[in-house]
């Protein structure tokens, strides 16, 4: 009996050990399989994550072609808004002012020209910094619609210039503010307006011609172009914004990427506000006076590069082609019409 339970013990000591641990082979095998499981795990992650990645910079990309086209719109929308002032009677000037000038007298002679453009750039203007050569510069000229110093508006900006419409039509036999008869720009900014940079000169009054001045603004002149870099050296082409202000213009970078900008501004030759052609280039001061609207196009560009894409898409931006890059970046063209609300209205 004592034998017998002896070898039992035995035979299950004998079991327990030959299921304990795995062969070399088993763990050689599960090893194997366990790779194969681990590389279809890291291929699908890898995927999912450049496919993330993709996304991001496509989403990004529309963001800034649709924030950039929109930017645009807005400020194009109130080209030539001069608050009550009707800019109308004043006189065109001789030539195309520069779109850089602070000096007073000279934007005073700009002041009927809402838009100005320079199409295909080469030359970079003396207020503007690394301009990609071959794209447009648009020139948005008008009054902030804040009035100075209200609440959440800035304050009158010493040696910035600002503008003033008169609202008075005095009664008692003056002839002064709206009841003069101007005959040039000068005599309009004598007495049916203000505009200079020191807030003594501002003494347009309201509608009661009594002791309340009427509402001043900050005038805007808003220079839009493309520059080769966001900062020096990155490579990242941008939509830059030069805003004068006290000490000249200053310039502010918008959005990154966009690569290139073109424009063709909507002629009104009927006099009726609505524009009768388009073209990029306005043949004489006159047209660009008479410009009602602009066609705005934009080519937006990925910040960074794609691996294994080539860019062999050409593309139109109005009456400009681009050929293909042939780079590795993703690419995408936003294109925007606009009215300039405040001349065109006045004409219809």
């Amino acid at each position: 009996m004592i034998n017998n339970i002896i070898n039992l013990s035995a035979h299950r000591l004998q079991q327990n050990r030959r299921q304990t641990g795995l062969s070399l082979v088993e763990l050689m095998v599960a090893i194997v399989i366990g790779s194969f499981v681990l590389l279809g795990l890291s291929s699908i992650f890898l995927s999912s994550n450049r496919a993330s990645v993709e996304m991001r910079k496509s989403t990004q990309q529309q963001e800034n072609g649709r924030y950039a086209s929109q930017l645009l719109y807005d400020d194009l929308m109130l080209a030539g808004y001069l608050a009550e002032f009707d800019a109308t009677p004043l006189t065109s000037p001789d030539d195309l002012p520069d779109i850089c000038t602070t000096d007073m007298a000279e934007l005073l002679t700009a002041l009927p020209l809402h838009v100005q453009g320079v199409n295909d750039a080469v030359a970079t203007p003396s207020c503007l910094t690394d301009l990609k050569a071959g794209t447009d510069i648009i020139v948005v000229r008008r009054a902030s619609t804040c009035v100075a110093g209200s609440a959440g508006c800035a304050a009158f900006l010493a040696n910035a210039p600002h503008f003033q419409a008169s609202l008075c039509t005095p009664t008692d036999g003056t002839a002064t503010e709206l009841a003069f008869l101007a005959n040039t720009n000068a005599e309009y900014a004598t007495q049916h307006f203000a505009f200079d940079n020191t807030l003594t000169s501002f003494t347009r009054r309201r509608t009661s011609c009594g002791t309340t001045m009427a509402d001043i603004h900050r005038y805007l002149v808003h220079i839009y172009f493309v520059a080769n870099n966001n900062e020096d050296g990155d490579g990242i082409p941008t939509l830059k914004r030069a805003e004068i202000g006290a000490t000249g213009f200053s310039i502010v970078p918008l959005v990154d990427g966009i690569e290139n900008m073109q424009v063709q501004y909507g002629v009104d030759i009927s006099s009726d506000g609505v524009p009768d052609s388009y073209t990029s280039v306005p043949a004489s001061v006159e047209d660009w006076r008479n410009t009602m609207g602009a066609r705005v196009h934009l080519l937006a560009r990925n910040t960074v590069t794609t691996p294994g894409y080539s860019d062999t898409s050409a593309y139109v931006l109005g009456d400009v082609n681009i050929a293909a890059p042939g780079d590795a970046y993703k690419r995408h063209v936003y294109s925007t019409a606009v009215q300039f609300v405040n001349p065109s209205w006045r004409r219809q």
